[in-house]
This record gives structure tokens, sequence and C-alpha cells, in this order.
């Protein structure tokens, strides 16, 4: 028997690819002479670089600004002249000083400077993850690490942060990296949202970075300014409404409108990146996983897309999670035929954060000997 083991991370607890160790080793116990294949994946934010690396890339360490400034050591990962880039590992929020939340003053700088060092390293194909991202800055900070000059309106560089938006004026792309010329970028996210409105960058996804409801209105007043800047600035095209402007604070907007990026959803660039259609060849059941299972993992998360490539060679599908929010029929629908959550193990999160490990084990024996049991004749 095949079984291909793909989770992604569980936040705060174990990355992808320690999940898919354990669950495997649950599994190699009860069932010792099945085929494992653990792949761990991700859906654009953190994690996309381990994932890369764990599938056969090379990592490149690099040094950049965190997201409030401070130098941070992150990596992304290559082959040849495919480059992987993820935005959390350089300024998400992760990446923030003391986890103390900076809406107005985090900036996307980190990112656009691992950028620049795989374009001077000759990637000429970028697969760009954006999620998990601490600023709401619209990509300025990103755009000036890559060579190209913001300016606010007395003609002095822009200082970073979302905050400053109110004050910018100009966008000169004179000086943009000569790399991205020859340069294809992947926008790699799982979310839709626009720059700008009620469902943009500032309305949705500024409380999760700490945005009071003020500076959510100064933010959002900003980036309908920035637009303006890069719309005159680049080829007269509005981005600021196309999907998947608004991911990573405006990095998508960005990454659209002057990158020349093409968005895609997030697990499904990963799920290429890794050759998952290949490992799901002559697989009898495919396990994927995530901390929660909630409603956000319909839309676009990676057990969601894990149980959607596996759904299409008919090949069934269960979940890990630390805990699962949907009902059996979200979770069919889903493609997903059974949910494991660790809290049925283990009520207290605490504890069951800490163990995680040992939990993910005993789930993979449990699975293991359901698996048996059905095979019997």
């Amino acid at each position: 028997m095949k079984i291909v083991i793909a989770p992604d991370k569980f936040k705060g607890s174990l990355a992808a690819d320690r999940v898919a160790a354990a669950i495997a080793a649950g599994l190699r116990a009860e069932l010792p002479t099945a085929e494992l294949v653990t792949m761990p994946v991700a859906d654009g934010g953190d994690g996309t670089v381990d994932a890369a690396v764990a599938a056969g890339l090379e990592r490149v360490p690099v040094t950049v600004a965190g997201p409030t400034g401070e130098p941070v050591t992150t990596s992304y990962a290559r082959h040849g002249e495919l480059a992987v880039v993820e935005l959390a590992g350089a300024c998400g929020l992760l990446r923030l000083p003391g986890g103390q939340l900076a809406p107005m003053a985090a900036s996307s700088y980190g990112a656009g400077q691992v950028l620049a060092a795989a374009l001077d390293a000759g990637a000429r194909q970028i697969v760009f993850g954006v999620g998990g991202s601490a600023s709401i800055d619209g990509g300025t900070g990103l755009l000036q690490a890559l060579g190209a000059q913001v300016l606010d309106t007395w003609g002095d560089p822009l200082t970073r942060g979302g905050g400053a938006l109110r004050d910018v004026a100009v966008l000169d792309l004179a000086g943009l990296h000569p790399g991205l010329r020859d340069c294809s970028v992947i926008l790699a996210t799982d979310v839709a949202n626009p720059l700008t409105g009620p469902d943009g960058a500032a309305e949705v996804y500024g409380p999760q970075k700490g945005a009071t409801p003020e500076q959510i209105i100064e933010l959002e007043s900003g980036l309908w300014r920035w637009a303006v800047v890069v719309t005159q600035a680049t080829t007269g095209r509005d981005w600021s409404r196309a999907p998947g402007a608004g991911a990573a604070g405006g990095v998508g907007f960005a990454a659209l409108a002057v990158l020349g990026a093409e968005a895609r959803l997030g697990i499904a660039v990963v799920l290429d990146l890794v050759g998952f259609e290949a490992a799901l060849d002559g697989a009898a059941l495919v396990i994927t996983g995530e901390g929660s299972l909630d409603t956000q993992t319909l839309s676009g998360k990676a057990p969601a897309g894990v149980a959607r490539a596996a759904a299409r060679r008919g090949i069934p599908v269960i979940a890990v999670a630390g805990r699962n929010l949907l009902t059996e029929a979200q979770l069919a629908a889903a493609g997903i035929t059974a949910a494991y959550p660790l809290s049925d193990l283990e009520p207290d999160p605490v504890r069951s954060l800490a163990e995680a490990g040992s939990l993910l084990e005993r789930v993979g024996r449990a699975v293991a000997r359901e698996v048996q049991a059905a095979a019997r004749p």
C-alpha cells in the first residue's frame, strides 16, 4: 500500500515536515510494509520555502530587513533559474520583535531584498509566496528594495510603513532591478481580495495586523492614494480591484501592477513545485492537515488544495488537525473523507500544542489500524 502524507504546518506547534514525520512514524509502526511518501506542503505563507527545500531545491540564506527594520536571517530556495521566495520569512508577522504588532510602521522592504538577492543570483522564474505579512504598505517597501523610487509630496524618499502612504506622491521605476525585465513572477497567495474597499487589504486584514478602527481608515485612504500613483506610473491600468491585489497588505498589488506577476492559488503552485501529481501514482490514500480545519480551510488553504488534487485521481483523503470546526458535510464537500483532530486525544489546547508530535503519531497508528480493518475480507 502506498500512502502520501502531505500536511501543512501546525501553526505555533510543528513545521510541516515534522507533522509529516510524526504521522509517518505512527503509520510505520502498524503498517511496516507500506510505502510512505512524506511531502510537506504550504499555501504561499510561512513554510513555502521549507516545502521547496524538502522537494529538492537548494536553500540559500540571506540577511535582510525585518518588518520594522531590524536585520533578520531568512532564506529562499533555488534550482537553476527558478527561485522560491517567501515573504513571511523576511517580514512576516512571525518576524516582529517580541511579537509586537506594528500596522503603521511595518514594511515589505525585506521581501524586496530577498527578491533582489534571487535576481542577482540569476533567477529568471520566481515563485513569490506572500502569506503571513506584518505590513499594510501596498508593497511600497518591496518596490523600494527593488530599486524603485517612491517619493512623498516633498520629493523625499517615502518613509517605510503603511502609515506613510498618506504622503505618497511619486513612483519612479527607472532604477527598478534590471533582472525583472527577463523574469516571470508567480504570485502565490490564498486570498483573492482587492487592494481597497470593504473587502480590501486594510478593512479585512488590518485587525489581524493590529490596526485600530482609526488606523484602518488612515491605511485605506493611503492605499487609495497609492493606487492612483502606481496607475499613473505604469500602463494606466488600475490593478487595485484585481483578485489578489490585497494579498500581504497590498504587496499583491505591487507585484501585479509593477512586476507583471501572475496571481495563482498558493497551494496549487506548491503542489506543482513539489511534484504532487506524480507522487499520487499508485497511492491508495492521502493524508493532509493543518493546525485548524475551519472555514478558511475551504477557501484555498493547503488541505483543500491537496484534497482537490487527490479527488481528480479518485484517491480518498483524510485530514489531521489540532482542531476541527467543520461539519461532516463541509468536509465531504471539500473532498475529505474524515478528520482526526488532536483535540479528541488531548482537549487541553496548551498541552495539545506542546505534545503535537506524539499525538500525531498516535493518530497515525489509529489511521493505520482502520486501514488494516477495512482491508480485511
